[in-house]
């Protein structure tokens, strides 16, 4: 392990992730809503808003999997020393990171079970950008309808179909981050 991945925390690990933790919620329950956050540092390719996640969501209890440019020495390293997290294939991620193209197929992600559909997986896409623009959501946490830059509107569709099932999902660009949870109705905008 290189020393750069001990550094890019949180400098007040108990206030940041609190802050955090409440972005991240209130990204999952507004969908569609765009929040800026901070308090983390990654190594690239990892954007300052998946670095946050990282940091409040993951732990030694919570298999990551980490696809494409994300799947780096530095990022597993820093992922590791930050948050404990095991790195593990798709099958048994909880969290999956990268961007939408590596992601692919997320079908091989867990998308939970009749009896326990808190076990699928969170997705953490990294975008080029993210706006209130493109595809039309709605759905609970929506007042009305709202507009999202989503990657692939057909997939998020199918998702919403497996419904109680399916993935949960971070947008993540830069310092902003948005969330579209599997309850999310979307629509071509």
């Amino acid at each position: 392990m290189k020393a750069d991945a001990m550094s890019g925390g949180f400098a007040d690990a108990p206030i940041e992730a609190a802050h955090g933790f409440r972005a991240i919620l209130g990204a999952l329950s507004c969908p569609g809503a765009i929040v800026t956050v901070a308090g983390a540092a990654p190594p690239p390719p990892l954007s300052p808003a998946a670095g946050l996640a990282a940091l409040v969501l993951f732990d030694g209890t919570t298999p990551v999997c980490l696809t494409g440019a994300h799947d780096s020495a530095a990022v597993r390293d820093w992922i590791g020393f930050h948050t404990g997290a095991p790195l593990v294939g798709p099958g048994q991620a909880m969290f999956a990171l990268g961007d939408w193209v590596s992601l692919q197929p997320v079908t091989r992600f867990a998308i939970g079970t009749p009896e326990y559909p808190d076990r699928a997986a969170t997705l953490i896409v990294e975008m080029d950008s993210l706006d209130n623009s493109g595809a039309l959501l709605r759905g609970p946490g929506i007042g009305g309808t709202v507009r999202l830059s989503l990657p692939d509107i057909a997939a998020f569709q199918a998702n919403r179909a497996l419904f109680p099932l399916g993935f949960d999902t971070f947008l993540t660009c830069g310092g902003r981050l948005a969330g579209v949870p599997r309850s999310t109705i979307v629509e071509a905008g």
